[in-house]
């Protein structure tokens, strides 16, 4: 019994230093990047925004990001746990293709891009694809007298490319996008 518990003591400490290097590593790792750890924290007009947190923009003068299951709630991120055969779930999602087609109606048959009508798993997704974006840039040029022109070249200088060319997709976060639409002349 005596050589269990000295073995067990044993393990218990090599793991607890184990996971203490590990912790500083990690620590220690996130204080190099450009953001100390602590997200991207974006200031505008005197309030602060956290740019890797999907944001809700509903105003039809903003690009829209993706739907939220949690209400863009950062403190109880999570999905709805409903899957494509859930009809309550396909109702909300025709629900959300046909507000979408409305509030953007010289889009005609495009194809809807589905993360415009989908929430994503945490259900704080702060990016959308340029498909995405690119679907909204008729009913922001329109909203806001600009060209579309102008419009589509501010999608392009937002979109950020995927991780040395080869990792993830294409992406635009909707918060920086919309801010640079608000300095848009």
């Amino acid at each position: 019994m005596k050589n269990h518990m000295i073995s067990a003591f044993r393990l218990t400490l090599v793991m607890l230093a184990v996971i203490g290097i590990y912790l500083l590593l990690v620590y220690g790792g996130s204080k190099i990047l450009p953001t100390k750890g602590n997200g991207e924290i974006i200031t505008q007009n005197g309030q602060k925004f956290y740019a890797n947190i999907g944001q809700n923009f509903s105003d039809e003068k903003y690009f829209h990001g993706r739907p939220s299951a949690v209400d863009y709630n950062a403190a109880g991120s999570g999905g709805s746990n409903k899957g494509p055969s859930n009809e309550e779930y396909l109702e909300t999602v025709q629900k959300r293709i046909d507000t979408l087609k409305m509030e953007n109606p010289g889009m005609g048959k495009t194809e809807v891009p589905v993360e415009l009508v989908t929430a994503s798993g945490s259900g704080l997704d702060p990016d959308i694809s340029p498909n995405g974006a690119l679907y909204q840039a008729k009913r922001i040029a329109k909203t806001r007298n600009l060209s579309e022109e102008n419009v589509k070249n501010l999608i392009k200088n937002q979109t950020e490319k995927p991780l040395l060319g080869l990792f993830g997709p294409a992406k635009v976060n909707v918060l920086k996008l919309n801010i640079a639409l608000d300095q848009l002349k």
